[in-house]
């Protein structure tokens, strides 16, 4: 099993994986829309990796900590996720924010994530409880979901829709406070409306 690669990266590719040379060898690592904005051809990169194996496949899924690739593994225990919607949601909230999400059974936030409706949600959020509940994430990202919570409703009560909203929370870098958050968000929606 691999557990971790340190390595360079050669390529990033329109699927979501990249291409990472270890010893002379290139791996390729599948990664969230996140971390694959982070890894320039070229650079060096150290990541913590699952090895997926399938009866018919063997995928590794890169992370850049440890608590995104043990949340990634909590959710793809969990029934009804596999690993590309773990990645996915991984992609809309970090481990912390997801945590806070679960816990504060905030099933609109996890809707953002595509592929995910109101009622998977629900029961998400119940499944991911007991799951999440381990003491293996650093949630020092508590209050960035209340922050998503009050952007996304600001946008919708300005007119626009759920999957415009979805689509910009989810490109846009989340941190700090939700004038900031709003601002960009506003930024990057009339860009695209341009």
């Amino acid at each position: 099993m691999i557990g971790s690669l340190r390595g360079s990266v050669l390529e990033r590719n329109l699927d979501g994986s990249v291409l990472l040379e270890v010893g002379g060898v290139g791996y390729l690592v599948t990664v969230s829309n996140r971390v694959l904005a982070e890894l320039e051809p070229g650079t060096p990169v150290f990541l913590y990796v699952h090895h997926h194996i399938r009866e018919e496949a063997q995928t590794l899924y890169g992370f850049t900590s440890r608590d995104d690739r043990s949340t990634f593994q909590a959710l793809i225990a969990t029934h009804g996720i596999g690993p590309a919607l773990a990645v996915a949601i991984l992609a809309t909230h970090p481990p912390g924010a997801l945590f806070d999400v679960v816990s504060n059974n905030d099933v609109a936030a996890l809707t953002l994530v595509p592929g995910i409706g109101k009622k998977t949600a629900e029961r998400l959020i119940i499944e991911l409880r007991d799951r999440l509940s381990m003491p293996m994430l650093d949630t020092g990202g508590a209050g960035s979901v209340s922050v998503v919570a009050d952007v996304r409703d600001a946008l919708a009560s300005l007119g626009y829709g759920t999957d415009e909203i979805r689509d910009v929370l989810r490109d846009v870098p989340i941190g700090g406070d939700s004038s900031a958050l709003l601002r960009d968000a506003l930024k990057m929606l009339g860009a695209r409306r341009a």
